[in-house]
């Protein structure tokens, strides 16, 4: 019973909880037009359905109320999945949020995450171009989200990069890689589904790690000692890490660190 007590009081997952009561995060840069902020997992970019726990735009509204009263029209640029951490931006103003969002759509931003991955990349630098596609359009899935590689998918490219190879003592496997990932496209779950075609799926991912069932086990269960021993983490080893976007004659660029969960993992042996 103690080892089951240890395991669901664990550093990761009491994060993961403090963060669906309180949804912190950090501001990167500030200016009259816009906000960067680097978003914790499992913290929802914006409410979903009546209520959802606090969500970052919840949050960004009590910081901005001043300006809200003010004329201030928050819009949210990229948005990033509730397990995913990392850069958003988001614009003040609708003249701010169109001159971002044409920019996105003109493929004139750059993005590049961080991704802790099962296994040891045999190569440095290699590119994944795989083409995908919704799984439901073409058999039969039991998570609607599901996406697969297909040959009549949409054209998805993204080049990755070996940070840092490392080993942890494990019941399911020993080596790991820190990868730097930068999507060329920007398809649904990209990252994720890429990674784990080539055989390094990303640490904690319920649906495109070792099994689907665990993502159906966790609506079923929630977080479980079993969950924790095959996933390791309460949430996918995801994070938006880098952000670049053109901003009137300059570009504008950003960074954010490696969230303490994801860092932890790094550089915290586990037996």
């Amino acid at each position: 019973m103690q080892a089951v007590i240890e395991i669901l009081h664990s550093p990761a997952l009491n994060l993961y909880r403090s963060i669906l009561s309180n949804p912190k995060f950090t501001i990167i840069d500030e200016s009259e037009h816009y906000l960067v902020v680097n978003k914790p997992a499992p913290l929802l970019i914006h409410p979903s359905v009546p209520g959802n726990p606090p969500t970052l735009l919840d949050g960004v509204q009590d910081l901005l109320a001043y300006e809200m009263a003010n004329g201030a029209a928050l819009s949210i640029i990229n948005r990033l999945d509730r397990e995913t951490s990392g850069l958003v931006l988001i614009a003040k103003d609708l003249p701010t949020a169109r001159n971002f969002h044409k920019a996105m759509e003109r493929r004139q931003s750059r993005k590049e995450y961080l991704a802790i991955v099962w296994g040891w990349p045999e190569q440095e630098h290699f590119t994944i171009d795989a083409p995908l596609r919704r799984a439901g359009e073409v058999r039969e899935s039991p998570i609607w989200v599901y996406q697969m590689v297909h040959p009549e998918g949409a054209a998805s490219l993204t080049e990755c990069s070996v940070v840092r190879r490392f080993e942890k003592a494990t019941t399911n496997g020993h080596q790991f890689s820190l990868i730097r990932a930068k999507p060329h496209t920007g398809r649904m779950h990209q990252i994720r589904v890429h990674l784990s075609h080539a055989g390094f799926p990303v640490v904690g991912d319920k649906i495109y790690g070792p099994s689907q069932q665990h993502y159906l086990d966790h609506i079923e269960t929630g977080w479980t000692p079993e969950l924790e021993r095959a996933l390791l983490l309460p949430r996918h080893a995801l994070h938006s890490a880098s952000l670049s976007i053109p901003y009137g004659e300059e570009t504008l660029r950003w960074e954010a660190p490696l969230l303490n969960d994801l860092e932890t993992f790094l550089n915290t042996p586990l037996a």
